[in-house]
């Protein structure tokens, strides 16, 4: 199917249905991710600068979890860096970052700037940025040097979405595509990861991007042809549109913190649990991972992002609390001595087996030296909520209400999701974009 096609011709009900139930319970977990983010610092920066820079217009939308009117690009600016405030978004092994997270936000902006408010095409946007946008950052990462964030790619993902709603003929929408790729935030992620900061993964950058591509485009603005969609060397990654399922690949994050910091985390749970432990039974933790997460070096937090982009200081924080959760991620955490010692102590190495086995597989294995000497050691050992070993709707469900029930009350929350599940075809998404869009 060509590109263009797809974009405009998708429909809901052509979608097989466990693609259907894997969008919907992505667009859940988002909403309860976002509702992690809106209390950062991050976000309320980015949602008053927003406010301020960018002026609601003719066509207006209102911020994600914030309710105050601006440009459907400015909306897609605070939505997508709100959701990556709280890095517990789905993601995907191979593009090393998160479709939805762009997504979202932005065909919330572009549904209510359009006045297109039917259930349907709110799905199908969605679901086009988890296509598009992992195709997209495949043929990215295949085709440039550099590990990109996130923000190129969904920047052509956010322009597909804002050519479905504003109607573009196929050849603006070329044009769009075209130049979202050439003004696609093409920031280095690894910067982010030596030194954590507000940056992050650049989605809401890519979703500005993204939706700003799709007005220019119908105004005339050229900017045709986007090599990472057209190209003949990724020509292999697009045939397959409306066949091949890209949701379906990707992960759940049970855990606010980077990917790569997950499976010594889930290693460290696994040892403490399965032996009954305390933390103050373990005298220190070892941790042998994967270059990249070992390059995720922070051990005493100053900040939020700082915490989230830290190998030691999560996997301390699961072996002393036994979870982590958005508490665990904030200021309140990081003077705990006893996270505090463990964090400190870790030692944290690499393998050239696991370093091989990246980007498509991320393992790790942790060893416990109890108090009395007793050595613990896991076996090697992968995130939870990969997409062969999916984590059941009850367990995603619980984390929604975990994030978002204290940000918005439960009974907020409660409808919240209600919304999200009964979103369908020929039935208006203004119930869901009013509890998702309003201030808390």
């Amino acid at each position: 199917m060509q590109l263009t096609d797809f974009i405009h011709g998708l429909r809901w009900e052509d979608v097989p249905t466990p693609v259907q139930d894997r969008t919907r319970d992505f667009l859940v977990d988002l909403l309860g991710v976002a509702t992690g983010g809106i209390g950062t610092r991050l976000a309320r920066i980015i949602c008053d600068h927003a406010a301020d820079q960018f002026a609601p217009g003719s066509a207006p939308a209102r911020m994600l979890l914030d309710g105050r009117k601006v440009s459907p690009a400015g909306a897609a600016l605070a939505g997508g860096m709100t959701i990556d405030a709280y890095d517990a978004h789905d993601g995907h092994r191979l593009t090393k970052g998160h479709a939805g997270c762009a997504a979202l936000p932005a065909a919330m902006a572009m549904a209510e700037a359009t006045g297109r408010l039917d259930g349907g095409d709110l799905l199908v946007s969605l679901l086009l940025g988890y296509e598009i946008g992992t195709r997209a950052g495949v043929a990215l990462h295949r085709t440039a040097c550099d590990y990109h964030t996130t923000g190129a790619w969904t920047a052509l993902s956010c322009a597909a979405i804002g050519a479905r709603y504003l109607g573009l003929t196929a050849d603006q929408t070329r044009h769009a595509l075209g130049i979202a790729e050439y003004h696609g935030p093409r920031s280095q992620m690894m910067r982010c990861i030596d030194h954590p900061t507000m940056l992050k993964d650049g989605s809401g950058w890519g979703g500005m991007a993204g939706v700003s591509a799709a007005y220019l485009a119908r105004s005339g603005f050229t900017g045709a042809p986007a090599i990472t969609a057209e190209g003949d060397d990724v020509a292999d990654l697009w045939g397959d549109l409306g066949q091949t399922w890209r949701v379906m690949e990707q992960y759940y994050k049970p855990f606010p913190v980077c990917r790569w910091a997950q499976p010594p985390v889930q290693a460290v749970l696994s040892l403490m649990q399965g032996h009954g432990l305390s933390s103050t039974d373990v005298a220190r933790i070892e941790i042998v991972t994967f270059h990249q997460s070992l390059r995720l070096a922070t051990r005493t937090p100053a900040t939020t992002e700082e915490a989230q982009y830290s190998t030691a200081f999560p996997a301390a924080v699961a072996a002393v609390r036994g979870t982590i959760g958005p508490e665990d991620i904030t200021e309140a955490a990081f003077a705990d001595p006893e996270i505090r010692r463990l964090a400190e102590g870790m030692l944290v190495t690499e393998s050239d087996t696991y370093n091989a086995a990246f980007p498509a597989r991320r393992f790790a294995h942790a060893a416990l030296v109890l108090q009395d000497g007793t050595r613990l050691e896991s076996p090697p050992t992968e995130a939870r909520g990969d997409p062969e070993a999916m984590v059941s709707r009850e367990e995603m469900r619980q984390k929604f209400h975990a994030c978002a029930d204290p940000v918005l009350g439960t009974v907020r929350a409660t409808a919240l999701c209600a919304a999200a599940e009964g979103l369908t075809p020929g039935n208006p998404a203004q119930n869901l974009l009013d509890l998702a869009l309003a201030k808390p």
